[in-house]
């Protein structure tokens, strides 16, 4: 499976996740988010990663679509990730100038919301996670859905999960599904936006033991 990490803030982070074999490490661009950077943050991440094998992954929430092509231009991008309720008109829009991999987040609680992957023709990959209520965060709050939901389902594209996920139940996701990757956050921070290189270090450790 590719591994995820989101809402990385520091280069310590992003070497120890790079270390770890971790594929991706996300950078959130969602003002309202305790793991939200500037650009200029983001750059310098960016900057240091290109000596590893970790690839950046730009987090939008519902932004307007210039500036989501305007960071795609600046960090020179590769992949994104959707997270609000952005469309297939959206995803066609940003894709009429750039070459980005689009990742589409698709909340979940309950069968019916798996209709409206339907609607998207354009996005590269899915990313299932929790549907937030009322007070949460687009992401990162530490619960799941029910992944049994995923247990009979034939996704026509590649796809992560997303939601509560950490060291302890990891490697109990093979019970329920088959995902291309995951994507966790929560699951290893001391807090909203602390992550902490012990935890990550654990997780790994649990994951390749399997």
């Amino acid at each position: 499976m590719l591994i995820k990490i989101c809402g990385l803030k520091d280069t310590n982070t992003i070497l120890c996740c790079d270390n770890n074999g971790a594929d991706y490490f996300g950078l959130i661009f969602y003002n309202k988010s305790s793991r939200y950077i500037d650009l200029s943050q983001a750059f310098k991440l960016i900057e240091f990663s290109k000596s590893k094998k970790i690839k950046p992954v730009g987090v939008f929430v519902n932004e307007k679509i210039d500036k989501v092509k305007s960071f795609i231009d600046k960090l020179e991008l590769k992949y994104i990730q959707l997270h609000g309720s952005e469309n297939n008109d959206y995803i066609n829009e940003v894709k009429k100038t750039t070459k980005v991999t689009i990742i589409k987040a698709i909340s979940i609680k309950n069968n019916q919301d798996f209709n409206i992957l339907n609607n998207y023709k354009s996005n590269d990959l899915f990313l299932f996670d929790y549907k937030p209520e009322e007070g949460d965060q687009p992401g990162g709050n530490a619960k799941k859905f029910n992944w049994s939901l995923l247990s009979e389902k034939k996704i026509e594209k590649p796809w992560f999960l997303s939601g509560g996920i950490n060291a302890s139940n990891i490697n109990k996701i093979k019970n329920f599904t088959n995902p291309d990757g995951i994507d966790l956050s929560s699951g290893v921070e001391d807090a909203p936006g602390i992550k902490n290189n012990e935890m990550i270090n654990n997780l790994f450790k649990k994951y390749n033991a399997k």
